[in-house]
C-alpha cells in the first residue's frame, strides 16, 4: 500500500535493506519486482543503486530504501576502494536479504562462504534481521538445492527464510513484508529508524560506478 502525501508526516520509520548475494541469482529483479510490481530480466547491476518504496505495514508507514549491489567483480579484482564502498554499504542497516538461485549450487554455497563472512565483517547493528531467499522457483525442474537445505542454513544462521519467484512474483512481497515486520518487533532497530532521531541515509549517496572497472563476472 502506497503511502500518501500530506501535512501529516510522510513516515513514521525509515528502514535501510540490503540485498546481497551472487551475481545473477536475480537480486534486481525482485527489487524491481516489489518496487514497481514488474519482472525485467535484468543485467547485473555494477556497483550499488536503491530505490524506494512506502508501504504501511503493522498500522505504520514506512519508508524503505532498498539497496542493490554486485560486488562480487570488485572483490575478484582485489580492489581496495571497494572495500569502503563495502563497509558503507553494510552501514546502519536494519535489514539484510541474502539471495541465492535454487538452480545453481554455487550460490547457495557461497552465502556461507563468502556473503555470511562480509555481514559478520561490514554490518554495524547486531540486532539486524536477515533474511535468506531461494530465488527463481519457477524452474522448479532445474531445481539444485532443496527447500530443505535452505531452511537448515537459515536454522544456522538465524535467517528467516522464503522461496520466491522474481518472474512469477510468488512470495516476493511476502518476502520484504515478514522481513520488515521482524523489524518492527525489535526495539533496537526500532529506535534507529525513526522518523525523530533517524540519519538522512540519502546524504550516503551510493558511489558512483567505475566505468572502468569493466564487465561483471
Amino acid at each position: 500500500m502506497e503511502s500518501s502525501s500530506g501535512s501529516a508526516p510522510e513516515f513514521d520509520y525509515l528502514f535501510k535493506l540490503l540485498m546481497i548475494g551472487d551475481s545473477g541469482v536475480g537480486k534486481s529483479s525482485l527489487l524491481l519486482s516489489f518496487t514497481s510490481d514488474t519482472f525485467e530480466d535484468l543485467s547485473p547491476t555494477i556497483g550499488v543503486d536503491f530505490k524506494v518504496k512506502h508501504v504501511t505495514l503493522g498500522g505504520k508507514k514506512l519508508k524503505l530504501a532498498i539497496w542493490d549491489t554486485d560486488l562480487t567483480y570488485h572483490f575478484a579484482a582485489g580492489q581496495e576502494r571497494f572495500r569502503t564502498l563495502t563497509s558503507s554499504y553494510y552501514r546502519g542497516a536494519q535489514g539484510i536479504i541474502m539471495v541465492y538461485d535454487v538452480t545453481r549450487r554455487d550460490t547457495f554455497t557461497n552465502l556461507r562462504d563468502i556473503w555470511a563472512k562480509e555481514i559478520d565483517l561490514y554490518s554495524t547493528n547486531q540486532d539486524c534481521i536477515k533474511m535468506l531467499v531461494g530465488n527463481k522457483v519457477d524452474k522448479e525442474g532445474e531445481r539444485v538445492v532443496s527447500k530443505k537445505e535452505g531452511i537448515d542454513f537459515a536454522r544456522e544462521y538465524g535467517c528467516l527464510f522464503i522461496e520466491c519467484s522474481a518472474k512469477t512474483r510468488v512470495n516476493v512481497e511476502q518476502c520484504f513484508e515478514e522481513l520488515v515486520l521482524k523489524i518492527l518487533e525489535t526495539p533496537s532497530l526500532l529506535a534507529e529508524g525513526s522518523s525523530s532521531v533517524k540519519k538522512n541515509i540519502f546524504k550516503q549517496k551510493p558511489p558512483e560506478s567505475d566505468a572502468s572497472a569493466g564487465g561483471c563476472c
